[in-house]
């Protein structure tokens, strides 16, 4: 009889949880303390975190040089081709006399050029270029380099007179609210049934001055900046990038208030 008796304490001892132990693990649950990361793994993330922001710091420095450094190299190398290519067309002369020294051909042929310079302008070698012209112009190939060679040195010539660019023109193209930047080579006159019509022919570069398009515009529908021909040359050959901040047409400098244009913009 008290043997049953204790089984059956056992049993409902078993049966139910002793209130003391569910609050102990209870307690010992939320005492435990949060798992830390362990020492190793801070000290890492902190030491990349630092050479992050070494290479971030290098590599902005390293551009920056580049950037100062790029155009002085560039400038450098093509100022000592340049000064090279002179200096070899007198060079060999001052070889063959023994005469060694570097930058004596340069000087003899900036010489040279000036000096022909100076002939051509005169009445006599302006005809001597003439007759050459003429032997040039009977030969097949030769007279196509030449007469493009011609057109684009006179492009840049001092010589206002010459058969060149006329004026920096400024048109809108290819639609509404965008402009492309040209040069007016010449005048044509348009007839048609209504009557005639003076137009502008107006040079688009697509690439740099060699490659671009030809556009027949009225001129009244051109922008004329105040921009010489040289200036304007500049601004095709680095891509834009020597072009004022502010642009003024020729006509607005009477109107320092500004008129609205037919393109849709203002213009300064």
């Amino acid at each position: 009889m008290a043997t049953r008796e204790r089984d059956r304490d056992c049993d409902l001892e078993l049966l139910i949880p002793v209130a003391g132990g569910v609050s102990g693990n209870g307690a010992s649950k939320a005492s435990s303390p949060s798992p830390s990361l362990p020492p190793t793994i801070s000290h890492n993330s902190g030491r990349e975190a630092f050479s992050k922001v070494i290479r971030s710091w290098a590599s902005k420095k390293f551009m920056t040089g580049c950037v100062i450094l790029l155009p002085m190299a560039i400038t450098f190398f093509v100022t000592w081709g340049f000064i090279s290519f002179i200096d070899g067309f007198f060079s060999p002369i001052y070889n063959q006399l023994g005469i060694n020294i570097f930058g004596l051909g340069f000087v003899t042929s900036i010489t040279f050029i000036f000096l022909v310079g100076i002939f051509m302008s005169s009445w006599l070698g302006a005809s001597v270029l003439t007759l050459g012209e003429w032997f040039i112009k009977k030969m097949p190939l030769v007279s196509y380099i030449y007469a493009a060679s011609k057109q684009i040195s006179a492009a840049i010539s001092p010589d206002q007179s010459s058969n060149a660019f006329k004026e920096v023109a400024i048109i809108r193209h290819p639609r509404i609210g965008e402009y492309a930047f040209g040069f007016i080579t010449s005048t044509v006159i348009l007839q048609h049934s209504v009557g005639e019509e003076q137009l502008c022919c107006v040079y688009v570069p697509s690439n740099h001055l060699y490659i671009g398009d030809i556009f027949l515009i009225s001129s009244n529908d051109i922008l004329r900046p105040n921009l010489s021909v040289r200036e304007g040359i500049e601004i095709v050959i680095s891509g834009g990038l020597s072009i004022p901040q502010i642009l003024t047409t020729v006509d607005a400098q009477a109107t320092p208030s500004g008129r609205t244009g037919k393109f849709g913009a203002s213009i300064v």
